[in-house]
Protein backbone atom coordinates (compact mmCIF):
# COMPACT_ATOMS: atom_id res chain seq x y z
CA UNK A 1 0.00 0.00 0.00
CA UNK A 2 1.75 3.28 -1.13
CA UNK A 3 0.41 7.12 0.43
CA UNK A 4 0.78 9.84 -1.96
CA UNK A 5 4.09 11.76 -0.76
CA UNK A 6 2.92 15.25 -0.36
CA UNK A 7 -0.52 14.50 1.63
CA UNK A 8 2.19 12.49 3.78
CA UNK A 9 4.42 15.75 4.02
CA UNK A 10 1.10 17.80 4.37
CA UNK A 11 0.47 15.82 7.43
CA UNK A 12 3.54 16.55 8.72
CA UNK A 13 4.26 19.72 8.04
CA UNK A 14 0.80 20.57 10.03
CA UNK A 15 1.67 18.77 13.27
CA UNK A 16 1.83 20.78 16.11
CA UNK A 17 2.01 20.40 19.93
CA UNK A 18 -1.20 21.41 21.09
CA UNK A 19 -1.41 22.35 24.89
CA UNK A 20 -5.46 23.89 24.93
CA UNK A 21 -8.17 21.36 24.55
CA UNK A 22 -11.44 21.57 24.30
CA UNK A 23 -13.72 19.74 26.51
CA UNK A 24 -15.27 17.60 24.01
CA UNK A 25 -14.70 13.87 25.02
CA UNK A 26 -12.68 11.90 22.22
CA UNK A 27 -14.66 9.59 20.69
CA UNK A 28 -13.19 6.01 21.56
CA UNK A 29 -12.75 5.06 17.50
CA UNK A 30 -10.21 7.90 17.60
CA UNK A 31 -8.76 6.29 20.57
CA UNK A 32 -8.77 3.12 19.11
CA UNK A 33 -6.80 4.59 16.06
CA UNK A 34 -4.35 6.10 17.96
CA UNK A 35 -3.19 3.39 20.28
CA UNK A 36 -3.26 0.73 17.10
CA UNK A 37 -0.56 3.29 15.21
CA UNK A 38 1.46 3.42 18.05
CA UNK A 39 2.14 -0.43 18.15
CA UNK A 40 3.38 -0.43 14.64
CA UNK A 41 6.54 1.56 14.94
CA UNK A 42 9.63 0.07 14.37
CA UNK A 43 11.02 -1.61 17.36
CA UNK A 44 14.93 -3.42 18.20
CA UNK A 45 14.03 -7.22 17.64
CA UNK A 46 10.63 -6.28 17.18
CA UNK A 47 10.47 -7.06 20.90
CA UNK A 48 7.84 -3.99 21.34
CA UNK A 49 9.03 -2.86 24.36
CA UNK A 50 6.23 0.41 25.07
CA UNK A 51 3.74 -0.01 27.54
CA UNK A 52 0.96 2.24 27.51
CA UNK A 53 -1.31 4.25 30.58
CA UNK A 54 -4.13 5.78 29.70
CA UNK A 55 -5.65 8.16 32.03
CA UNK A 56 -9.30 9.44 31.75
CA UNK A 57 -10.39 10.29 35.25
CA UNK A 58 -10.20 13.97 37.11
CA UNK A 59 -8.75 12.27 39.91
CA UNK A 60 -5.65 10.51 38.77
CA UNK A 61 -4.80 13.43 36.12
CA UNK A 62 -4.87 15.59 39.75
CA UNK A 63 -3.00 13.32 41.73
CA UNK A 64 -0.38 12.67 39.04
CA UNK A 65 -0.33 16.48 38.18
CA UNK A 66 0.21 17.23 42.57
CA UNK A 67 2.89 14.87 42.72
CA UNK A 68 5.00 15.81 39.90
CA UNK A 69 4.34 19.36 40.41
CA UNK A 70 5.75 19.02 44.16
CA UNK A 71 8.98 16.82 42.75
CA UNK A 72 9.46 19.49 40.07
CA UNK A 73 9.01 22.30 42.72
CA UNK A 74 11.93 20.38 44.92
CA UNK A 75 14.19 20.36 41.89
CA UNK A 76 13.99 23.87 41.02
CA UNK A 77 14.40 25.02 44.95
CA UNK A 78 17.68 22.99 44.82
CA UNK A 79 19.00 24.63 41.85
CA UNK A 80 18.00 28.27 43.85
CA UNK A 81 15.22 29.68 41.23
CA UNK A 82 13.20 32.72 42.46
CA UNK A 83 9.94 31.64 44.04
CA UNK A 84 7.41 33.38 41.32
CA UNK A 85 9.42 31.57 38.74
CA UNK A 86 8.96 28.27 40.00
CA UNK A 87 4.93 28.23 41.43
CA UNK A 88 4.82 29.65 37.42
CA UNK A 89 6.49 26.68 35.86
CA UNK A 90 4.48 24.55 38.54
CA UNK A 91 1.06 25.85 37.75
CA UNK A 92 1.65 25.79 34.40
CA UNK A 93 2.22 21.86 34.32
CA UNK A 94 -0.44 21.48 36.45
CA UNK A 95 -2.80 22.69 34.19
CA UNK A 96 -1.89 21.25 30.85
CA UNK A 97 -2.11 17.69 32.71
CA UNK A 98 -5.37 18.26 34.24
CA UNK A 99 -7.44 20.13 31.41
CA UNK A 100 -6.59 17.81 28.63
CA UNK A 101 -9.47 15.29 28.08
CA UNK A 102 -6.78 12.65 27.88
CA UNK A 103 -3.24 11.97 29.26
CA UNK A 104 -1.58 8.57 27.69
CA UNK A 105 1.59 8.33 30.02
CA UNK A 106 4.55 5.90 27.61
CA UNK A 107 6.70 3.84 29.50
CA UNK A 108 9.40 1.08 28.58
CA UNK A 109 9.60 -2.61 30.22
CA UNK A 110 12.77 -4.34 29.51
CA UNK A 111 11.16 -7.56 29.96
CA UNK A 112 11.84 -8.78 26.91
CA UNK A 113 14.66 -7.24 25.60
CA UNK A 114 18.02 -9.26 25.37
CA UNK A 115 20.14 -9.55 28.44
CA UNK A 116 24.27 -8.91 28.60
CA UNK A 117 26.71 -9.40 31.39
CA UNK A 118 28.38 -6.40 30.77
CA UNK A 119 27.08 -2.89 31.19
CA UNK A 120 27.86 -1.59 27.93
CA UNK A 121 25.66 -3.50 26.11
CA UNK A 122 22.82 -3.54 28.46
CA UNK A 123 23.06 -0.09 28.05
CA UNK A 124 22.61 -0.09 24.35
CA UNK A 125 20.16 -2.58 24.73
CA UNK A 126 18.09 -0.04 26.91
CA UNK A 127 18.56 3.01 24.52
CA UNK A 128 17.10 0.51 21.62
CA UNK A 129 14.14 0.03 24.07
CA UNK A 130 13.92 4.14 24.55
CA UNK A 131 13.82 4.60 20.54
CA UNK A 132 11.31 2.11 20.04
CA UNK A 133 8.97 3.95 22.63
CA UNK A 134 9.61 7.15 21.46
CA UNK A 135 9.01 5.78 17.82
CA UNK A 136 5.42 4.55 18.85
CA UNK A 137 5.14 7.70 20.59
CA UNK A 138 5.45 9.46 16.93
CA UNK A 139 3.01 7.05 15.52
CA UNK A 140 0.33 8.27 18.09
CA UNK A 141 1.32 11.99 17.17
CA UNK A 142 0.94 11.48 13.39
CA UNK A 143 -2.18 9.43 14.07
CA UNK A 144 -3.49 12.27 16.30
CA UNK A 145 -2.83 15.28 13.55
CA UNK A 146 -4.84 12.65 10.96
CA UNK A 147 -7.93 12.32 12.64
CA UNK A 148 -7.95 16.14 13.69
CA UNK A 149 -6.94 15.72 17.26
CA UNK A 150 -4.14 17.59 18.90
CA UNK A 151 -1.51 16.51 21.41
CA UNK A 152 1.84 17.39 22.91
CA UNK A 153 4.33 15.28 23.65
CA UNK A 154 5.47 15.78 27.55
CA UNK A 155 9.06 14.97 28.74
CA UNK A 156 8.41 15.79 32.71
CA UNK A 157 7.72 11.92 33.47
CA UNK A 158 11.12 10.92 32.88
CA UNK A 159 12.84 13.06 35.16
CA UNK A 160 10.42 11.06 37.73
CA UNK A 161 9.44 7.54 36.57
CA UNK A 162 9.99 6.35 39.93
CA UNK A 163 6.80 8.78 41.43
CA UNK A 164 4.87 7.80 38.12
CA UNK A 165 5.29 4.43 38.97
CA UNK A 166 3.87 4.84 42.58
CA UNK A 167 1.45 7.41 41.47
CA UNK A 168 0.04 5.02 38.75
CA UNK A 169 0.61 2.03 40.25
CA UNK A 170 3.06 0.56 37.49
CA UNK A 171 4.23 -2.85 37.37
CA UNK A 172 7.74 -2.43 38.28
CA UNK A 173 9.21 -3.21 35.21
CA UNK A 174 7.31 0.23 33.47
CA UNK A 175 9.60 3.19 33.26
CA UNK A 176 7.85 6.11 32.34
CA UNK A 177 9.70 8.10 28.94
CA UNK A 178 6.86 10.70 28.55
CA UNK A 179 3.37 11.30 28.39
CA UNK A 180 0.82 12.75 25.57
CA UNK A 181 -1.99 15.41 26.24
CA UNK A 182 -4.63 14.47 23.69
CA UNK A 183 -8.27 16.42 22.74
CA UNK A 184 -9.56 18.43 20.44
CA UNK A 185 -7.79 21.30 19.83
CA UNK A 186 -8.52 24.50 21.38
CA UNK A 187 -5.87 26.98 19.73
CA UNK A 188 -3.39 26.52 17.20
CA UNK A 189 0.12 28.21 16.34
CA UNK A 190 2.63 28.55 13.58
CA UNK A 191 6.03 27.10 14.17
CA UNK A 192 9.27 27.19 11.58
CA UNK A 193 12.02 24.83 11.12
CA UNK A 194 15.05 24.86 10.45
CA UNK A 195 15.78 23.80 6.63
CA UNK A 196 17.40 19.99 7.07
CA UNK A 197 20.66 21.06 5.20
CA UNK A 198 21.69 23.48 7.79
CA UNK A 199 21.61 20.53 10.52
CA UNK A 200 23.32 17.98 7.57
CA UNK A 201 26.63 16.63 6.93
CA UNK A 202 27.70 15.22 3.43
CA UNK A 203 30.64 12.63 3.94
Amino acid sequence: MTIDAADLLSLLRARRSVRQYQSRVLPKECLDRIMEAATWAPSAHNRQPWRFVIISQLETKQSLARAMGARLRSDLEADGLDAAIISKDVNRSYQRMTSAPLLIVLCLSLEDMDEYPDAERSEHERAMAVQSTAMAGQNMLLMAQGLGLGACWMCAPLFCPDLVREVLELPADWSAQGMITLGFPASSRDRDRVAWEAKTLWR
